[in-house]
């Protein structure tokens, strides 16, 4: 099972060639691709064209779906995002600590494009897709 994050959905969307999108395409109908709210939200937003915005939607909503953050999670995410810091790191976006700690606490791989993710790699043991 393998969540992937906003950062590889908007270029996949946008058909940017690059490889971690080539390896979105490795996976799909090879492995279970699953998202959350928190990620369809990011890359639903971004769409300006109704055509698009529907195609992307339809294709998000066919994969297994959960719903990212409980009171379980939030605190078990601002207690990673509070590791973090104390290591220095300052996470841009509180979406991705919160993405990544799912993952974490659920042991599915993420496949992203993302510096964000690399220290929870590094300092909370997430597992990333390599490509």
């Amino acid at each position: 099972m393998i969540m992937v994050d906003s950062s590889v959905w908007i270029d996949f969307f946008n058909g940017v060639d690059k490889p971690h999108v080539e390896k979105l395409y490795q996976l799909l109908g090879k492995e279970i691709i699953v998202t959350g709210d928190l990620i369809v939200v990011e890359v639903l937003q971004g769409f300006n064209v109704d055509s698009h915005f529907n195609l992307a939607k339809e294709v998000l909503e066919r994969l297994t779906y959960f719903s990212l953050c409980d009171k379980s999670l939030a605190l078990t995410a601002a207690n990673n995002y509070r590791i973090l810091r104390k290591h220095g790191i300052t996470v841009r976006k509180t979406i991705d600590v919160v993405i990544g700690t799912f993952c974490i606490e659920n042991q599915i791989a993420l496949l992203h494009h993302d510096k964000d993710f690399v220290p929870m790699e590094n300092l909370l043991k997430l597992e990333s897709v390599k490509y």
